[in-house]
């Protein structure tokens, strides 16, 4: 049985196949946003699994240590080594900022780890090469996005750091990827004042008569010691014994040690709910202004391909083809439509994807659903041109 649908295809494969091609970028570009705003719940969901941290114990009253700043003392965490159930607890300090290597900046979040703590969290989980950092200062361990390689120089604040081993997949909740370095420089990197102000504060100091009484010559000394030390952190990562729940660790730390201890569920919430829904929300609703465009221009092309070959339906019409005959081509054309284009968008996207400066997650439930919209929408499409195209007078259509 000959096939009309294949026949006229045949007839025009050109118009029809350039057709499907610039359809198939237009849901390319849909599938993308849609890959968008996967990607940044999955980079928020791999911050929290990168930290190997059951709970986060922060300062109280605040949503730390990622959607608001926290400061802890850097020997908090030896109180709650005693509390029961926890197995692991370790200090961390975050800092997103420009990280300067060479002519350029790179937009990194720094994180202050403690060196030789292998398997404590906080750790970078595994590296694609070099090692971990093992001494107290000027080491750091960069995740690849950076682009970073080993043995390169790199600049954070005043402080020069080798890069000692790469990691991949290690980034803040914003995309930004991670560099880690020892604990001790990266509280000076966020905490320390620059040596002007230092001098300036230590002048404040020195015109108090309280800090330098007559009499008392080592208090002033003593003063200017400890503004000069760097005793906090962001907070401290905890771990928690086998048969433990997190509920049932971190109750007693928020009543006894009076912080504000977030679960992994919680923290979760948190980012998703909170630090990226703004931006959730405003890629989702340009997401769903693009499908309804996407619909729109779908149907207006099915359409004015349909009444662009109006007089062949006639003629068929005249010569006694039946309307289901018709009906089916026109509908077999616009399904192959929809499967071209959404082939050119599958194609489109993932290998653009990669290109894109932040993550882009194509889930394949995403690209299902998407599948069944395309066809969806274009045999919708298709039966409002059938029936605009059955309703036109042969006679009419030829003779015009």
């Amino acid at each position: 049985m000959i096939s009309l649908a294949g026949r006229d295809i045949l007839h025009s494969w050109g118009k029809f196949v350039f057709t499907g091609i610039g359809l198939g970028l237009l849901i390319g570009v849909t599938l993308t946003m849609a890959g968008v705003y996967r990607g940044m719940v999955d980079d928020g969901k791999a911050l929290l699994d990168n930290s190997g941290a059951d709970l986060w114990v922060v300062q109280k009253d605040t949503l730390g240590p990622y959607a608001e700043p926290s400061t802890l003392y850097d020997d908090t965490y030896r109180s709650i080594l005693g509390m029961q159930g926890v197995l692991r607890a370790a200090n961390v300090t975050y800092l997103t900022m420009q990280v300067r290597h060479g002519e350029n900046d790179v937009r990194a979040m720094v994180v202050g780890v403690v060196p030789g703590g292998l398997g404590q969290p906080g750790q970078p989980g595994y590296l694609v090469a070099g090692r971990q950092i093992t001494r107290g200062h000027y080491e750091a361990v960069a995740d690849v996005g950076t682009r970073f390689h080993l043995g390169e120089q790199i600049q954070i604040r005043r402080n020069f750091y080798t890069v000692v081993g790469l990691t991949r997949r290690m980034v803040s909740s914003a995309g930004d990827p991670m560099i880690f370095i020892p604990l001790k420089d990266a509280q000076e990197a966020q905490f320390l004042r620059d040596n002007d102000a230092v001098v300036q504060q230590r002048r404040r100091t020195a015109a108090n008569p309280a800090f330098n009484r007559p009499g008392v010559p080592g208090l002033l000394n003593a003063v200017n010691a400890s503004q000069s030390m760097n005793t906090s952190v962001n907070a401290v990562l905890v771990q928690i014994a086998p048969g433990y729940t997190p509920e049932q660790v971190a109750e007693p730390i928020r009543r006894w040690k009076r912080l504000q201890v977030y679960t992994r569920a919680q923290m979760e919430e948190l980012l998703v709910r909170k630090l990226i829904a703004t931006s959730a929300k405003q890629i989702g609703m340009f997401l769903v202004i693009l499908a309804i465009v996407s619909a729109a221009i779908v149907a207006f092309i099915i359409y004015t391909l349909t009444m662009g070959k109006i007089r062949e339906i006639a003629v068929l019409k005249l010569i006694g083809t039946k309307n289901r005959t018709i009906a089916g081509m026109i509908m077999q054309q616009a399904i192959g439509l929809g499967i071209i284009g959404f082939v050119v968008g599958k194609i489109s996207a993932t290998f653009w994807a990669p290109i894109f400066p932040k993550y882009v997650l194509l889930e394949p439930g995403d690209t299902f659903l998407g599948f069944v919209a395309v066809v969806t929408i274009c045999i919708v499409a298709s039966t409002l041109a059938i029936r605009a195209a059955l309703r036109v007078d042969p006679a009419q259509a030829i003779g015009g």
